[in-house]
């Protein structure tokens, strides 16, 4: 899967529009494999964007968890540590 395409549920503060359609647009590019599509399939491309992003966003807000939400600093701060110690 497109490693650019992180997770978004369960966190504080939760994921916005914009991170939705981010993840969205990343997930059809991938499965399109273009990242710029020609102006006769931008219609198709766009809306494929869209409706995975509301579908994206009905999930999200439908998933229920138990769990305390997640802090997104920490999680970046685990990630960089964990990016350092994978290239260095």
């Amino acid at each position: 899967m497109c490693r650019n395409i992180k997770t978004l549920f369960n966190f504080d503060p939760p994921a916005t529009h914009d991170e939705v359609r981010d993840a969205a647009l990343q997930f059809v590019r991938k499965l399109s494999g273009t990242t710029r599509p020609s102006k006769q399939n931008q219609h198709a491309f766009d809306h494929a964007v869209e409706a995975i992003a509301v579908s994206a966003r009905e999930l999200l807000g439908s998933l229920e968890t138990h769990q305390h939400p997640r802090n997104r600093e920490e999680v970046a701060a685990k990630a960089r540590a964990k990016a350092a110690v994978r290239f260095a």
